[in-house]
């Protein structure tokens, strides 16, 4: 069966101007938008759980691998989407969910970790063993970090199903899982220079080498790296400019592997493609898309005091407000400042850490209010785009036809908005080049 991740790989390696989007979030809506998008452009749907999210001791979601395949499973199967369409990815895994624990507990938990991912059906792993356990430093050398990614490896090798289904994603230029930095405005995050890059991805080939893994080895086939792109509470890095020709030179030597971005949120449209240019053909977005799902939900519930003017509960935003100052521990580290500031922070930052409040009772409970009071009402043309823009709007009329109620389209149209302009393939490349893809793949 053609692995349809190497496929990309081969098409950009090739020439082709062409990544695929990582998908990295758990919101029920986030996938449901991102699958039902990837049907419409029958295209390759990645989705990715971080070791934080899902483990084998539940993750702060509360699934475990084997939940998570269920889940996404069931949402896809709600989308119309096959799930052969479907790819499984694990971000971030490693010790990095337990570094406060010394680092032979924290590694064994990370073995486990892996042996739960690839025998549930995650086929792109991630390994992150960039970060230092109980200690060590804040980040670990690249030597540390390779030999650790290659015991985690043949883990993942011992474990798999069909281990030649695998595909490995290494690097230590790695992001922290969840978010974005938190300097604020400043500095331009500068780009990983090449030699870094070369070393960084060399270093892993020789400890796969030192404990034998010569087919694993085979099947490393991104490094994550930094192109310069980021993001903090308030403030966005944008690509530079540039071709990025000496980093993608970098993978001259190393043949099936391309560049894997982080922290992609929130970039203007062209810079998907320009990043696929520069070698980085798979391009993680998770955070934009959770931001725009609240978005649409702080839009519906303005929409509810034009619609229902005797409504008198509290805002969405309100029951949130109360639950995270209650339950600090998801933003109290990521912000800084004055109380309308930290206000400001919890609704509004780019790094979206509200996100971790939607799943909570009370939440929940204020939502489901929210659309029983939005289901008996109609909504005119001109309140909803007094609201949501006019191409949300557009698509969520195509929703709608579809058989989803105006606000739940509405909802999903938000999220699919920051997600198209990551499907971008350039129908128009040359055959050659196309045919160099088919070949390699």
């Amino acid at each position: 069966m053609t692995n349809p991740l190497l496929n990309v790989i081969a098409k950009n390696r090739a020439g082709v101007s062409v990544a695929l989007p990582s998908i990295c979030s758990a919101q029920p809506d986030v996938i449901l938008a991102s699958a039902l998008l990837a049907k419409e452009k029958n295209a390759i749907l990645l989705l990715e759980a971080t070791s934080n999210q899902v483990n084998q001791d539940g993750g702060y979601t509360g699934m475990n691998p084997v939940d998570f395949v269920a889940y996404t499973k069931g949402i896809c199967e709600q989308a119309g989407l096959s799930f052969e369409q479907v790819i499984l990815g694990g971000d971030h895994l490693g010790p990095q969910a337990w570094r406060s624990l010394p680092a032979q507990e924290a590694m064994a938990k990370a073995e486990a970790l892996m042996a739960a991912y690839v025998s549930a059906g995650f086929t792109k792993i991630h390994l992150d063993c960039s970060e230092g356990c109980a200690g060590e430093p804040g980040q670990v050398g690249d030597e540390l970090s390779a030999a650790r990614a290659a015991r985690l490896a043949a883990v993942c090798e011992k474990n798999a199903p069909d281990p030649s289904r695998l595909s490995y994603i290494v690097g230590t230029e790695v992001p922290p899982p969840g978010g974005a930095r938190e300097d604020g405005e400043g500095h331009q995050i500068e780009p990983t220079p090449p030699a870094r890059a070369q070393k960084t991805l060399q270093m892993h080939f020789e400890a796969f080498a030192e404990l034998g893994l010569d087919e694993a080895a085979k099947r490393i086939c991104g490094l994550v790296v930094q192109p310069g792109v980021e993001f903090s509470p308030f403030h966005i890095d944008h690509l530079p400019k540039g071709d990025g020709a000496e980093l993608r030179a970098v993978l001259d030597e190393f043949d099936g592997v391309v560049f894997e971005a982080h922290s992609t949120d929130y970039q203007h449209d062209e810079a998907f493609p320009r990043l696929a240019d520069m070698g980085f053909a798979i391009q993680k977005v998770g955070p934009a898309l959770t931001f725009a799902y609240r978005q649409a939900i702080y839009s519906l519930d303005a929409m509810r005091s034009w619609l229902c003017p005797e409504h008198d509960a509290q805002t969405i935003s309100a029951v949130l407000e109360e639950v995270m100052c209650a339950e600090p521990k998801y933003w109290h580290s990521h912000y800084q400042g004055s109380r309308s500031e930290l206000k400001l922070l919890r609704h509004f930052s780019y790094a979206d850490r509200v996100r971790y409040y939607w799943p909570n009772a009370g939440v929940q409970n204020a939502l489901i209010a929210l659309f029983a009071d939005l289901e008996a009402r109609s909504a005119p043309q001109t309140l909803k785009l007094q609201f949501f823009s006019k191409a949300v709007v557009k698509r969520a009329e195509a929703l709608e036809a579809a058989g989803y109620s105006w606000f739940k389209a509405l909802v999903l149209a938000e999220i699919q908005q920051a997600l198209v302009p990551y499907f971008f393939e350039d129908e128009s490349q040359p055959a050659a080049a196309l045919k160099d893809a088919e070949a390699l793949a």
